[in-house]
């Protein structure tokens, strides 16, 4: 009876010790936690705010400008012509913006996005900006 009451409160010792790390399916999270704040901050422009969390810092980051010109669409008419038109052709200016929490070390513990538009190649600018797909090789 000893011997499994050790048992069992050895296992509960290692379990308790076992963490969890959440896989993300967010782009953004999985190619910047755990990296330096300086090399995002480097690579996409300085924050516009910045606040102290404690044991760290809360930065606010703006960025990715860019202006891209949609062509209007138009259904497929007889022969191959072009039909009526389905949507105008319209200006669409992108931008991302996103809350990055650092630790104590300057290492990027989350990123929230918290302000995006859709994308010219998918649901998310910011996605695409910030954590672009790599080429196959």
């Amino acid at each position: 009876m000893t011997l499994r009451t050790f048992a069992a409160a050895g296992l509960a010792i290692a379990l308790a010790g076992c963490t969890t790390i959440p896989t993300s399916a967010d782009p953004i999270s999985s190619r910047w936690v755990g990296q330096s704040a300086g090399k995002f901050f480097a690579a996409f422009g300085p924050p516009i705010s910045d606040t102290e969390n404690g044991a760290g810092v809360n930065y606010t980051w703006k960025g990715g400008y860019k202006t891209v010109r949609v062509p209007a669409k138009y259904a497929e008419g007889a022969d191959g012509k072009r039909g009526k038109q389905i949507s105008p052709a319209r200006t669409q200016y992108l931008r991302c913006q996103a809350e990055i929490a650092t630790s104590s070390d300057y290492t990027i513990r989350s990123i929230r996005v918290v302000g995006d538009i859709p994308g010219v190649n998918g649901p998310s600018y910011c996605a695409e900006f910030l954590a672009p797909a790599q080429p196959t090789q």
